[in-house]
């Protein structure tokens, strides 16, 4: 006969309400780091995906992307714990040896270089109008230069912040970047009650789905890559278990779904089809409310540039080195990924382009190929069982993306109106206007 259990036992199997409250406030910080994670900087090209994709069609593509993602960081995890590994570059390299780790750390120098370009661009966009409001500031003045900009803010600011060695450095930007993300959102959102209804829509400003969707998917894919983040937050948990874990994303995705739609429907009913890839283009010089919003934005934009710089750093650590950088060469990698992201950013001033080809040509195989091929690599089952048809869908669709994506980027690329006024603009001093189509 079993003996019944003592009482140090019974203590023992069930979790005390200190354990358990340690791991909901695990729970609930992970969560806050991870929508962090996610709502970033991307968020401010999603008004011009819905103009690329069609307000319906495209709130529809977001809302796909957001499960896919949530589906496929889950995927992910699945394949650590199938593998024995805990970071995204182990789980590749188990998984497709070093023929994909190569492919990976390709991807993840990619998508934060593309995303340097693009945070320069932006820098350049928004500072330069900021600076417009200083009194004896005008659009001839050196501070209305975007290059002298662009130049000034990466020598004074971008550049020092990246030489850090520690991450941990920068640990207060990510909570300061959150804290000025969600101002801009509600400025966005007061805006399209204010400014919207002196706009006239465009002709098809309200037309289902538009024939470049497939370029907003891009876009989309890009303000929703988190994926180089899940294996650390995953290991923050007090309780790091898949049931978690999957509560964690579901709350974070589904958090970070919410806010970014709520972005991109305000942007684009405001401006509709004359929406730009940053959306702060296309408010006016003289709106104070738009000026504190790109002020708050080219803010985040500065704090956050040092971060994906301390990626594209590790990965050509890790692949070129394979040891940590004397101080010699952690200068002089620094120097050079941040002096070709700032020529390039220079020479190109288009973000609405910039956004959809890091969306094609990164996001969207971190998010949607190759979680799911690591997990089918390593999956028991055969490949058409039921819990791998998802997973296969998804490589298809990511192939389907890239593909469509990058043909219609190059054969068709998007018009940008860059640091010119809207014809919507009543600002005496412009003599410079956009039109309307």
């Amino acid at each position: 006969m079993a003996q019944k259990p003592n009482a140090e036992e019974i203590g023992s199997l069930i979790p005390s309400q200190k354990d358990a409250r340690k791991s909901r406030n695990s729970m609930i910080s992970a969560s806050f780091n991870f929508i962090n994670s996610i709502i970033g900087s991307g968020i401010i090209g999603l008004p011009y995906a819905l103009s690329q994709a069609g307000l319906p069609f495209g709130l529809l593509l977001l809302i796909v992307v957001g499960l896919i993602t949530d589906y496929s960081i889950i995927l992910l995890i699945k394949g650590g714990n199938l593998s024995g590994t805990n970071s995204y570059q182990s789980l590749m390299k188990s998984t497709f040896g070093f023929p994909g780790f190569l492919i990976l750390s390709a991807l993840q120098f990619l998508y934060p270089f593309i995303a340097m370009i693009s945070y320069n661009i932006t820098t350049g966009d928004t500072l330069t109008k900021v600076f417009q409001r200083i009194p004896g500031v005008g659009p001839d003045h050196i501070l209305a230069e975007r290059h002298f900009v662009i130049l000034l803010t990466t020598i004074a600011f971008t550049l020092p912040l990246s030489l850090y060695r520690n991450i941990e450095r920068l640990g207060k930007v990510s909570f300061l970047s959150m804290v000025l993300t969600f101002t801009i959102v509600i400025i966005v959102i007061i805006k399209a009650a204010t400014l919207g209804p002196q706009i006239p829509p465009t002709e098809n400003a309200w037309a289902f789905a538009k024939w470049n969707a497939m370029q907003a998917v891009g876009v989309m894919s890009f303000a929703f890559i988190c994926h180089h983040n899940s294996f650390l937050i995953y290991g923050s948990l007090e309780q790091p278990t898949l049931v978690n874990w999957s509560r964690v994303t579901h709350v974070s995705v589904g958090s970070a779904l919410i806010i970014s739609a709520a972005f991109a429907v305000a942007g684009y009913t405001t401006f509709t089809g004359y929406t730009q890839g940053d959306v702060f283009e296309n408010y006016c010089r003289n709106d104070n409310l738009a000026t504190f919003g790109r002020f708050c934005f080219g803010l985040s934009i500065i704090t956050t540039f040092p971060l994906e710089c301390f990626v594209t750093r590790e990965v050509v650590s890790n692949v070129i080195c394979s040891r940590d950088l004397s101080k010699a060469e952690h200068v002089a990698i620094t120097l050079l990924i941040v002096a070709c992201c700032t020529a390039m950013s220079l020479a190109y001033d288009c973000l609405g382009v910039v956004l959809t080809l890091n969306g094609v040509l990164s996001a969207t195989p971190l998010i949607f190929i190759i979680p799911s091929a690591c997990y089918l690599k390593l999956s028991s089952g055969r490949w058409f069982h039921s819990e791998n048809l998802i997973p296969i869908l998804l490589i298809l669709i990511g192939l389907f993306v890239m593909i469509t994506g990058l043909t219609m980027a190059v054969l068709y690329p998007q018009d940008c109106s860059h640091g010119v006024e809207m014809f919507y603009c009543a600002d005496a001093n412009v003599t410079s206007t956009v039109a309307p189509v």
